[in-house]
């Protein structure tokens, strides 16, 4: 899995806001599957939507869970925060937050469905990204996520360049590695519920991937 030093990760993390400061203004679809459709959120659920963009998703998923649920979105970019605030003005059973998605500022099991659409592969630990799915999840929770992966591991120049981790390509990872990040946090019942066919970009070939995990339920006292 890539390994970055600080100053690495902080010139990609300022790529990244600097590419989504730009792209909250506009209209264009920020995803790379249909992460929230196939977790398909029932009446009453919590639902925490990470890199929740413009607010699309969160307000669809408000509407699937009812004035007795309620949608969480939560972006590392202030500017999508304050376009998805601004969007979801409208609906009481919604929130937006600004944080890291290997640091998100809510409690432990605050949520039975956490999805995410085409974030995780900017996050330069993507293991600490599920170590936090999993502890932001309820016991028996589901999580289903969209993302992009890489064919093979990626050259170094592209795994060093800021630009290509913000075009959505340079911290993809191939998906075995993928994978046993999201079993490393503890997370069960892993299936691969979508493949696209794989696709160059930047001279490299990437593809994208939908899973789901659970949180595993929790053990009955005796």
């Amino acid at each position: 899995m890539t390994t970055l030093d600080d100053a690495s990760a902080g010139s990609i993390g300022q790529a990244v806001a600097a590419r989504y400061t730009g792209l909250a203004a506009g209209t264009g679809s920020l995803s790379c599957g249909g992460a929230l459709d196939l977790a398909a959120p029932c009446r009453g659920e919590r639902l925490i939507d990470l890199g929740c963009g413009r607010g699309g998703d969160l307000l669809r998923a408000a509407a699937l869970v009812g004035p007795g649920g309620h949608a969480t979105g939560v972006d590392a970019t202030p500017r999508m925060v304050e376009a998805a605030s601004q969007r979801t003005a409208g609906a009481g059973n919604v929130s937006v937050l600004l944080g890291d998605l290997a640091a998100v500022p809510l409690p432990d099991g605050c949520a039975e469905v956490v999805v995410s659409n085409c974030a995780i592969n900017h996050a330069t630990d993507k293991a600490a990204v599920y170590r936090e799915v999993a502890r932001l999840l309820a016991p028996g929770g589901r999580a289903v996520v969209s993302d992009v992966i890489s064919e093979a591991v990626l050259p170094e120049a592209v795994r060093s360049d800021p630009a290509a981790w913000a075009a959505c390509y340079g911290g993809a990872i191939p998906e075995s590695d993928y994978l046993a990040a999201v079993s490393a946090a503890g997370l069960t019942g892993l299936r691969v519920l979508k493949r696209s066919a794989p696709y160059e970009k930047g001279g490299v070939r990437i593809l994208s991937l939908t899973i789901e995990a659970r949180r595993p339920p929790a053990t009955p006292e005796r």
